[in-house]
């Protein structure tokens, strides 16, 4: 069976594709089925208008409903799938887009495996690999469209002060903006998962502010959220095991002289530009 899209062109429908594979979702191995046509066309549209489709990258292949519709849109398309079961079906499905050269299929975690040029993301990612993956994919600097569990993309997009708000939000943050663009119901799945999921793009941009050590900015921002209750006075003298500061103290009184205020304050408020100022204090004075 296939669908239609608005400009004639048939997609692949994914319960079809499910039963050709001969393979059933298993939670206990993060495998949740996108099935929802609807949601599987909308996917590629959530790229910035100005995205690259010259090679999109898609992590988690499984059955090839994303996959069909993202050698739709791009000129090459590169899949990941560790289930090798899967790869090879994905491989056997598409071999004319293979034999074409449009399509690589990768046997392999992609946690694990080296990640090919791409100039897009757009992906169906299991929940299990939500955070490992997306920092790897972050500072490569390319538009990504990735489901998440619903809980994760909203801590990823979350803005000071607000609950969510966390290491997560600074990280993602420093390297683009970072909207949620769609929630999608367990029904969308099958298996269904027990939570709700959503989509986050993300547009790569330019922080406004410097960093002179991305390394120590991200250990620093962990670390104050490691104490995210405390004032960011008592989470610079805690966390100095986690941050690598040396002199935490030297650090404290560098910072009361330039901005009390900073100290007072709780990590959970602070907008990336002020974690950046007080890591550039923290290395001067601290390491």
């Amino acid at each position: 069976m296939t669908d239609t899209t608005p400009d004639g062109v048939e997609t692949r429908d994914p319960d079809a594709l499910r039963r050709r594979a001969g393979v059933r979702g298993d939670p206990g191995r993060d495998q949740h089925f996108l099935v929802d046509n609807r949601i599987l066309d909308r996917l590629p549209g959530y790229l910035p208008p100005e995205a690259d489709t010259a090679h999109l990258l898609e992590v988690g292949g499984g059955t090839g409903g994303l996959t069909d519709r993202l050698l739709r849109t791009g000129d090459r398309v590169t899949v990941i799938e560790r289930d090798p079961a899967l790869a090879g079906f994905l491989g056997e499905e598409f071999s004319g887009a293979v034999e074409a050269g449009r399509l690589d299929v990768v046997d392999g975690d992609a946690v694990e495996v080296d990640l090919p040029e791409f100039s897009a993301c757009v992906s169906n990612l299991p929940y299990g690999i939500s955070s490992p993956i997306t920092f790897r994919l972050l500072p490569r600097s390319r538009p990504l469209v990735l489901t998440f569990q619903r809980e994760f993309a909203e801590r990823m997009a979350a803005d000071p002060g607000s609950g969510d708000y966390g290491r997560l939000s600074v990280t993602a943050g420093h390297y683009a903006d970072v909207e949620v663009v769609e929630v999608i119901p367990p029904s969308a799945f099958d298996p269904q998962p027990e939570v709700e999921s959503a989509v986050v793009r993300v547009t790569p941009r330019d922080p406004d502010y410097e960093v002179d050590d991305e390394a120590f900015f991200f250990d620093f921002v962990k670390a104050l959220f490691t104490q995210r209750r405390k004032t960011v006075r008592n989470g610079i003298r805690n966390t100095a095991h986690i941050s690598g500061l040396s002199d935490p103290d030297a650090v404290v009184d560098a910072v009361a002289a330039e901005d009390e205020g900073l100290l007072r304050a709780r990590p959970g408020s602070l907008a990336p530009s002020e974690f950046a100022a007080l890591t550039g204090i923290a290395a001067e004075h601290g390491r």
